[in-house]
């Protein structure tokens, strides 16, 4: 199932960042008022505000601008939060179109949406590795770095740059000048927004958990060194604490729980398992250390979901023979985190691991090997396999997973449970990222990871940071949104939530310790 790429018409009177056109009467005796106070009077009857301001570089321009173009001109002008701040101002004869960018700033993975801010088009999308990964693929590694001498600057340097020279391809493929890109909105979690912005992120990791500011407005580009309209605002979504980042408020607002009259669960699954539930009338959040396993990250054979990555497994329940398919029916390379879930659950349902997660050798076949005194189940044999080498998954990584998948459904108990709301009053489970389009709900129920619902209760979104970013950029209502939804979450943090950790050792075995949680599981008899 491939992502939906929403495009959204744009509505003139919604829009934060817009360009209007200025057709002022030129000065006379009976109105010789200023030339730059002419065109901030016109500019707030037309926008119906109080407040217009501007750089001082603005004033020396206008009046030749003014008497050039005959007091025609086209301003360029974004929405603060009473007021509007001039971006730029085009002549009558430039070309009218502006542009603006959403970006997903993933802890692994950057993904940038160029977009026509006049008619709402999708001009372009591009996807590209975090340059920070160089310095740690993990975001303590990255808050460590931050704090040694220049650390900090160089891990926002470095993706301001990788940034700087993207949004050059980009401008080069499509024709346009730098100056017409004039707005910005981006979502990451809290710890890649404060290095993004030069923000010194010691304490997101240390108790009490206080970052340095979780709602940091609106940024001029060239104070960031963005290479785009130096005027124009760049907006990072906000956070809620620590480990509730931008990227989550943007989730919500892509899958619209804030809207809806029903209960609703969003999980995004990536470096933390992040969770929220809710309506339109209340949200509770929490995050939990749970997402690089469930990605794959356990496995020596775990990858990204990407083209030759098993995605899906299975084994006949008969013979006990093992199939695989992978993304683009490539030959296999590796395994993503919805594949791993899959193939423990079939692990277990054919018998070749108990409850506990451990390796059944007698139902194993010949699939099992012992290598350097450790158990392995032989996925993909060397000679079937792209990097000519066997793919294997080890006793340990299945020991880590297990870890990983309790803690997953302790954090959803643990927060259905402080909301009061039972299973069976959740209408939509949603899950986002690329996790979510992969992911068979069948297989993660099977191992204990979900709860068991309805599988028409489970629905994949897809890339929801990148896609609630899109819609700020678009609308001033959403921007005001997710200022409300931050303003009015509760979140809940785990990392001092004793039922949390009482609930967690019960989530260690396959499904559960109490079977009773999972009636459509089948358990293999021994």
């Amino acid at each position: 199932m491939e992502e939906k790429k929403h495009v959204m018409m744009s509505d003139n009177k919604k829009q934060w960042i817009k360009i209007i056109r200025a057709n002022l009467t030129p000065p006379s005796l009976r109105d010789n008022s200023a030339d730059v106070d002419r065109l901030i009077s016109w500019i707030k009857k037309e926008l119906g505000t109080k407040d217009v301001e501007m750089d001082f570089s603005f004033v020396r321009k206008i009046p030749g601008l003014l008497r050039k173009h005959q007091y025609r001109l086209k301003p360029v002008l974004y929405k603060k939060q009473s007021s509007w701040d001039l971006i730029d101002i085009l002549s009558p004869q430039e070309n009218e179109t502006i542009f603006g960018l959403a970006m997903d700033l993933g802890t692994t993975t950057i993904v940038l949406r160029l977009l026509d801010l006049m008619k709402g088009d999708l001009k372009d999308e591009i996807s590209f590795n975090n340059p920070q990964i160089e310095i740690g693929q993990d975001i303590l590694t990255r808050i460590h770095y931050a704090g040694q001498e220049g650390g900090l600057e160089r891990l926002q340097g470095i993706v301001i740059d990788r940034l700087n020279r993207e949004i050059s391809g980009l401008i080069q493929k499509h024709g346009i000048g730098r100056d017409s890109i004039v707005g910005m909105v981006g979502a990451g979690n809290t710890t890649m927004t404060h290095l993004f912005l030069g923000l010194d992120p010691f304490s997101i990791c240390r108790e009490p958990y206080a970052p340095a500011i979780n709602s940091p407005g609106q940024i001029k580009a060239k104070k960031l060194g963005i290479e785009i309209n130096p005027g124009a605002p760049i907006l990072m979504l906000p956070s809620v604490g620590s480990y509730f980042g931008g990227d989550l408020i943007a989730g919500i607002l892509a899958s619209g729980i804030n809207n809806q009259e029903e209960v609703s669960i969003l999980v995004d699954v990536g470096t933390n398992a992040e969770v929220v539930i809710g309506n339109r009338d209340w949200l509770m959040a929490c995050a939990g250390a749970a997402g690089p396993a469930l990605e794959g990250g356990v496995a020596g054979m775990g990858m990204m979901a990407g083209p030759g990555v098993i995605n899906m497994v299975n084994i006949s329940p008969d013979t006990r023979e093992l199939s695989i398919k992978t993304i683009g029916d490539n030959p296999p390379m590796g395994i993503c985190g919805s594949g791993l879930i899959d193939l423990v659950a079939q692990l277990f349902l054919a018998g070749m691991i108990d409850l506990r997660g451990k390796f059944a050798p007698k139902n194993c076949n010949d699939y099992m090997r012992n290598i350097d005194g450790i158990k392995h189940f032989v996925v993909v044999r060397s000679q079937e396999s792209a990097t000519g080498k066997p793919l294997t998954l080890s006793q340990p990584e299945i020991d880590s997973l297990m870890r990983s998948k309790a803690a997953m459904y302790t954090i959803l108990t643990t927060i259905t449970n402080t909301a009061g709301i039972a299973w069976k009053e959740i209408s939509n489970f949603y899950i986002a990222g690329t996790f979510g389009l992969y992911i068979d709900p069948k297989s993660a129920i099977t191992i204990g990871m979900i709860p068991d619902l309805p599988l028409t209760t489970y629905k994949p979104l897809g890339n929801t940071s990148l896609a609630g970013a899109q819609k700020v950029l678009m609308s001033s209502d959403t921007r005001n949104e997710a200022k409300n939804i931050r303003d009015r979450i509760t979140y809940i943090e785990l990392n001092v939530n004793q039922e949390f950790m009482n609930n967690f050792s019960a989530a260690k075995f396959i499904p559960h310790t109490d079977r009773g949680l999972f009636p459509s599981v089948r358990e293999y008899t021994f």
